[in-house]
């Protein structure tokens, strides 16, 4: 047995790992996305008093191996399935060898698994969502809260997913997913970045899980200038994370931060990417937020941001991607480069958007201008309306005690 990270972190990070392997051998998306279940609730009990095994992976592996087994038996009318889900291993040796021992333990097939859920056959919305859910290890709650959905919606979406790709063959990727892809990783490494539920303001291992697999995109295909947009969007962002809460996990305003602590390697190789990216030819969304969050990281304090730039950026993501989020970013910009005012009437064009008008962004960037105006009052009442509507409890302390701050 040996010493490691968390035993839940560790878990986090092998599940989708230990799921490709097992619908890499047997096809079986709905079945063995069960057995891994089941097996990371026996690694959670049993590594908690025995400890983490040397051979993690291989441990899951063949349990969830076991457990997918059980249940084929368990159901007499696949019973004639039996023989080809044990079709590369003897019952017997697979049932008494060590639950460690597996000789493919080492084989990481977590970005086929991702091409999977990407499949053809699935609808844009259900390709992101099953790859949440699979390889991000994302709840459906969380699904939901990034699509702006309710959770019913994503639930059977998700399910609906699962019935589609029953059967597909787990093959190599191809250049036509890539879009779907990124946007998946794009939003796995969001949900790390700023949790939309829980106690903790991150989830680390949900964004160093995106930009690993991000990483092994970029290798794949090398000459996709977005894939190369949000590697370096990942890492230019996730520089910040050291300095994005207190010692006590409160959250902490870009504005705010000690830049001291960003991380300037990230910062350097992020930069270099927007580099290798922009001239590539047609511009996408994730190079310009990529070019956005470069023009950040690399100003010295926040009087040195270079706003005017950033309106311009914003201004072309709005041609390209056009979206309420991106509006939303984009009044912010304009308030920081004509004044809050003008800011402000942005923002009272997302009133009537479904998908912004109850969401807790637009009522904290209203407070954020209408404090930069000078409108104490109507600043505060906007703060306590967007920490109701928030479910991450570091954003609803952050914005109750900004509300408390302009009360006073």
């Amino acid at each position: 047995m040996s010493s490691g990270p968390r035993i839940e972190d560790l878990l986090r990070d092998l599940a989708p790992q230990v799921l490709g392997a097992l619908v890499r051998r047997h096809g079986q998306f709905d079945a063995s996305e069960d057995a891994v279940q089941e097996a990371l609730l026996a690694a959670a009990l049993q590594w908690a008093v025995d400890g983490v095994p040397g051979n993690p992976r291989g441990w899951l592996l063949t349990v969830a191996n076991r457990k997918l087994i059980d249940q084929v038996r368990s159901e007499r009318a696949r019973r004639d399935r039996e023989d080809r889900i044990m079709f590369a291993t003897p019952q017997s040796e697979l049932l008494s060898r060590p639950a460690d021992a597996d000789p493919q333990a080492d084989r990481d097939d977590s970005l086929a698994l991702l091409f999977l859920c990407c499949h053809p056959a699935l609808a844009i919305g259900s390709r992101i969502a099953l790859t949440l859910r699979a390889v991000g290890g994302l709840t459906t709650a969380q699904i939901a809260a990034a699509f702006l959905v309710p959770e019913a919606t994503m639930a059977q979406r998700i399910s609906r997913a699962k019935q589609t790709v029953k059967g597909v063959a787990f093959g190599e990727p191809g250049v036509t997913d890539v879009e779907a892809v990124t946007h998946v990783l794009y939003l796995i490494f969001n949900e790390g970045y700023t949790a939309t539920v829980g106690a903790d303001l991150t989830a680390p291992a949900l964004s160093a899980e995106a930009i690993r697999l991000t990483r092994l995109l970029h290798r794949l295909l090398p000459d996709e200038a977005e894939v190369t947009g949000l590697l370096a969007l990942m890492l230019l962002t996730d520089a910040r994370r050291p300095a994005r809460t207190t010692s006590r996990g409160d959250l902490v305003p870009l504005a705010e931060q000690d830049r001291a602590l960003w991380d300037r390697a990230l910062i350097a190789e992020g930069v270099e990417l927007v580099g290798q990216a922009l001239p590539r030819g047609q511009v996408g969304p994730y190079q310009l937020q990529a070019a956005i969050a470069a023009i950040h990281d690399e100003a010295d304090d926040v009087d040195a941001t270079d706003w005017p730039q950033i309106l311009v950026f914003y201004e072309l993501l709005e041609r390209v991607a056009p979206g309420p989020v991106v509006t939303l970013n984009r009044a912010v910009a304009t308030a920081m480069v004509y004044g809050p005012a003008a800011g402000l009437a942005l923002l009272a064009g997302l009133e009537s958007d479904k998908r912004m008008a109850r969401h807790h962004r637009l009522a904290a960037t209203r407070a954020h201008l209408l404090e930069l105006l000078g409108d104490r009052a109507a600043a505060a009442e906007s703060y306590r309306e967007a920490a109701r509507r928030t479910t991450s409890s570091p954003e609803r302390r952050h914005l109750s005690a900004r509300a408390a701050r302009l009360a006073r």
